[in-house]
């Protein structure tokens, strides 16, 4: 007899590709930390709340998460809580970024947040930790920390991300290619609140295959071809994307069509302190709200695995277990 539903989405080995620490404090902690100050259920961590702009989301995020992010031990704190629901919903590979702004905000070196990340670390789940920035930290008082980002061991790559809209720094194409040649993964926030443009931009000037986002893609079969010919990953976020508005609707969310183009997604969190979403509840979505069948979810999640940084076998086993599950 077929699983349920439930129970097959729970059963699939699963992966978060897209993931922001900060962004994905467990909103309990803060709760329990300050009752008065963080209410149990405030309006924006209900299903049906959109954020007006990018900013408003900006500011509800900053305003919940810095005050816990304070010390190592906070990130130790907080990751600790996070990736025990990542094992309890069958999520056995997580990659995640720190803000590294926050470096200097804090004063606390980038090595000993990588370090308490990773102290974090359950038995039975994959993590690799990446550090994000904006577009502008490049030109800015971070650089010197960015330039040795190549030594820092623990971290497996960089992201930008933030207001998409602002322009990417002249030398991030060569910064970028310094780090992938000492083996550091490269990704870039593009085509969530810019146009195909911006995912063309990260493809072909930055060098990156790991887009976090892409949706706006859609928009330009050309676009969608590049990405689809160089094997370039999206790392979506769907329940985000409904959140802020990037898709009126997650029936109307471009998924499937990029699939069926040719283009390999990932389905992630994004930001759960500020969408109270999981990953086993964007499986049930897409498959509430777009029709997704039991085949595209177990693609979905097959997907995770080929571009995670995982051995072979680990990665083949991963497949065979979801091909298993898929069998009609």
């Amino acid at each position: 007899m077929p699983l349920a539903l439930a129970d097959f989405i729970q059963a699939l080995p699963k992966t978060e590709t897209h993931l922001h620490v900060e962004g994905a404090l467990p909103y309990e902690l803060l709760t329990a930390w300050d009752a008065a100050r963080y209410p149990a259920d405030p309006p924006f961590r209900r299903r049906d709340y959109r954020y007006a702009t990018f900013p408003e989301f900006e500011g509800i995020l900053l305003d919940n998460a810095l005050p816990w992010f304070t010390t190592a031990e906070r990130y130790y704190e907080a990751t600790r809580v996070m990736f025990a629901q990542h094992l309890a919903q069958n999520v056995r590979y997580v990659e995640t970024s720190f803000h590294l702004p926050v470096t200097q905000f804090i004063q606390v070196p980038g090595p000993e947040i990588i370090a308490a990340i990773r102290a974090a670390v359950p038995a039975g789940l994959e993590v690799r930790i990446f550090a994000g920035m904006l577009r502008s930290d490049l030109a800015g008082s971070l650089r010197p920390t960015i330039d040795q980002l190549h030594t820092w061991t623990g971290l497996a790559g960089v992201d930008l991300h933030g207001f998409e809209t602002m322009p990417t720094e002249r030398d991030t194409a060569a910064v970028w290619s310094r780090l992938r040649a000492a083996g550091k993964v490269t990704k870039c926030h593009a085509g969530e609140f810019d146009g195909p443009a911006r995912v063309r931009e990260a493809i072909e000037q930055l060098g990156v295959t790991r887009i976090q986002h892409g949706v706006r893609a859609i928009e330009d079969p050309a676009v969608v071809r590049l990405a689809a010919d160089r094997g370039v990953t999206f790392d979506m976020c769907p329940l985000s994307n409904v959140g802020l508005r990037v898709v009126p609707t997650l029936a109307e969310h471009p998924l499937r069509r990029l699939l069926q183009a040719g283009v390999r997604c990932t389905v992630s969190t994004d930001d759960p302190l500020c969408f109270a979403n999981s990953v086993t509840g964007e499986y049930a979505a897409l498959a509430a709200e777009l029709a997704f069948t039991r085949a595209e979810l177990a693609q979905v999640a097959g997907n995770g695995w080929d571009v995670a940084a995982v051995a072979p076998a680990v990665r083949q086993a991963a497949r065979a277990e979801i091909a298993e599950l898929a069998k009609p």
